[in-house]
């Protein structure tokens, strides 16, 4: 029995992760996988899980998606609910099972390396006994990573970031649940309190303004640094087969020079990659400590600590 994409039907249903840090194309990437391969993408990120907050979490657009059906992407309505590990493996699994039935590989995508770890490895799904898996980390080098994600953050700024967060400001929030601990949200408690008049510490609202978008930066850094060190001891600890793709000189090109380096750097490792993987002839691949960039962990340690 041949699937979709020509390949054998084999054993196991075939699942896709794209992991990496914040704002290094893994949306892209996976999007690109899907409409080569014809196939749907489930949405990995604990935080863009719920609706509302578009700017502040990044939320790909209607028009960045390009006709690819999106799973688990802005489908809770209550902001304060939590939304937990357990569930998003309940409505993973019913997704992933909804994709492969219909003989395409699933692409699971998204930060959140602590959901991907508990559905990959709990005992009580099995997951590795149903699914092959295929694992690609997107990666940048942190001094790039930093400056992009900068850039992102005042590019947010511009977009709406602000009215977004002021739409949902409330003085008794709870920063530590629902979409209220997007990183964004509770950087700016500070500056809508003096906003509203209820404190006034005499500090103009122009430089509380300026503080909240460097914080919003730095959580952001810290936040890449977990990411990467999570994916990791992934590898380290957990034996992960990753394979990594160093996407640094993408986000060195010059604009008129980004989509090719995209497409050399990124998407054609990534298409045989997977094209390999569909095919089940994947080549033995492990990366171990030894294989990861000689600076990168004391760099990652260094960015983390000095912003």
């Amino acid at each position: 029995m041949k699937s979709i994409h020509g390949a054998p039907k084999l054993n196991k249903p075939k699942v896709v992760f794209i992991m990496g840090a914040t704002g290094t194309g893994k949306t892209k990437l996976s999007i690109d996988l899907a409409i080569h391969f014809q196939t749907e993408i489930i949405n990995s990120d604990k935080i863009q899980v719920y609706k509302g907050l578009d700017v502040v979490t990044n939320k790909v657009t209607e028009l960045e998606r390009r006709g690819v059906p999106h799973h688990l992407l802005g489908v809770i309505d209550d902001p304060d609910v939590d939304f937990s590990v357990h569930d998003f493996c309940r409505d993973a699994l019913i997704a992933i099972k909804q994709i492969t039935e219909r003989g395409c590989v699933a692409i699971v995508a998204g930060g959140s390396n602590s959901f991907i770890e508990v559905l990959v490895e709990d005992p009580t799904l099995n997951f590795r006994s149903i699914y092959d898996c295929c694992f690609i980390w997107l990666d940048v080098l942190p001094p790039v990573l930093n400056a992009r994600v900068s850039k992102r953050v005042d590019e947010m700024v511009a977009g709406g970031l602000i009215d977004e967060v002021r739409g949902i400001f409330i003085p008794q929030a709870d920063y530590l649940s629902g979409i209220r601990r997007a990183i964004g949200v509770p950087e700016m408690d500070r500056f809508l309190r003096v906003e509203n008049h209820m404190i006034d510490d005499g500090i103009p609202k122009e430089v509380l303004l300026d503080e909240a978008i460097n914080e919003i930066k730095v959580n952001t850094f810290e936040l890449t640094c977990r990411q990467v060190e999570k994916i990791r001891k992934l590898i380290e600890e957990r034996g992960w087969n990753i394979r990594r793709i160093d996407a640094t000189g993408v986000f060195e090109c010059p604009g008129k020079d980004v989509e090719k380096a995209w497409e050399s750097l990124v998407l054609e490792p990534s298409l045989a990659i997977v094209g390999d993987f569909l095919n089940g002839q994947e080549k033995a691949f492990s990366t171990t400590p030894d294989q990861f960039p000689a600076a990168l962990p004391q760099v990652r340690v260094e960015m983390c600590a000095t912003n």
